[in-house]
Order: C-alpha cells, then structure tokens, then sequence
C-alpha cells in the first residue's frame, strides 16, 4: 500500500513544477520514490509467483524517472507529475510486452501489454495474431479479461486507418491487426492504492493480463 503523503506530494508537484520548488522538497520526493519502489517490490514478489520471468526485477530496474525529456516538447515544465514502472522481463526498455502500474493523483491505473513498438516488434505480432486468431480472440472475449479490462485501448492513435500491407479487409482479425498497440488498462481510485490490499488486488489484474502478455512476447521472441 502507498502513503497518503505520497499522493500529497504529486499533487504540490502539479501546482509548484518547477526546479526551485522541487530542490526544497526533494526530501518529500525521495520519500515518495522510496514508497512506490516498495509497492513495485512487493507486487513483484505476490505476482513473481504467477509470472516467473519478473522475479530477478527490481523496482530499480521498472521505475521511470520524474524528469521530463522537454527538448521536443511545448510544454516546458521539468517533472512527470506521476509515477510508473514497468515490470517485463528483459526491463522498462525491453521491446517485449509487459506489466504497467501508472500513480498520479486521481488517474490511477494498471495494465499493459504492448505499446506503440518499433516496426519489427508491430509486424511479429500482427503475425501472431493472423496465424492464431482464435487463440487471440478467446484471450481479448474472454469474460474474466473482459471484466477487468474492457476491450483493448483504441485511444486516437493507436490504430492504422487502413489495413496494413499484405492483409485483406476480409480477414477476421483486422481491426486487432490494424493496431499500433495492444494494451488492456483498468482504472484504479487512489483509495485502492492506499488500502491494505493494494499488492492484492494488483496482482488479481496482472494475473488476468497475463495470457495476453505471454501471447505477444510469444510473437515477439519467435517472429
């Protein structure tokens, strides 16, 4: 479970985001870094149970930094006024699918999968999904997935306009394989990360998430 003051801190970040503020109060951030670090840690170890190729991570090794890359961007403020970390086998900067806990004041949320991959990564797993349709499509239909996550994302985007080279319109999975990503996402109040069973009710979505990671790192590894 998370710190209340954690959720504070997030939130004076977003109203004093500027370098000055933040240097007066880094004590206050290394305390909430130090409090999500062991959030990620103990969802690590529950759901490292269930997913064996997580266990060797740390949250070192899924937690994003609070700068923000402002070169190429209009909007100059210096930190992310959240906190993620992402758990995949091979690291937060593995192309392959993984696990995504997401921490900003009132826009909570959990889930993953694949997200906006380079060009080979979207070609293997369009592969995956024509020649193992049905297997794909029980995963995404499935009542338990469903419940938790909805239908994938398809935020502005996220999807080709048109059918992408070598595929026909006809073919039953072309609105998953028109995708440029892959991600279920379930909304998550921040009284649920500051509840007792927090790591508990992380690692039940996860765990629901996991046959559709395994499918595209399947994908991904022997395309």
């Amino acid at each position: 479970m998370l710190q209340i003051s954690t959720f504070k801190f997030l939130k004076d970040l977003t109203k004093n985001n500027h370098r000055d503020w933040f240097e007066k109060n880094r004590k206050q951030y290394e305390a909430a870094k130090a409090d999500v670090a062991a959030l990620v840690d103990a969802v690590i170890k529950s759901f490292g149970k269930k997913d064996e190729t997580i266990l060797h991570l740390t949250a070192k090794d899924c937690m994003f930094r609070i700068n923000r890359d402002v070169r190429f961007s209009k909007n100059k403020d210096p930190y992310k006024t959240n906190m993620g970390a992402y758990l995949c086998s091979g690291g937060k900067k593995s192309p392959l699918a993984g696990y995504y806990l997401h921490i900003e004041p009132g826009g909570c949320f959990m889930g993953g999968g694949s997200y906006m991959g380079e060009p080979d990564t979207l070609k293997k797993i369009r592969q995956e999904i024509d020649y193992n349709w049905e297997e794909f499509h029980k995963i995404v239909s499935g009542k338990k997935f469903r419940s938790v996550y909805g239908e994938l994302e398809r935020g502005e985007g996220m999807a080709l306009s048109r059918e992408p080279k070598g595929y026909e319109k006809d073919n039953p999975a072309i609105e998953y394989i028109k995708l440029k990503s892959w991600v279920g996402t379930a909304h998550l109040s921040d009284a649920d990360l500051t509840s007792k069973d927090a790591v508990k009710k992380i690692t039940a979505a996860f765990e629901t998430l996991q046959p559709l990671v395994m499918f595209l790192n399947r994908g991904i590894a022997e395309g």
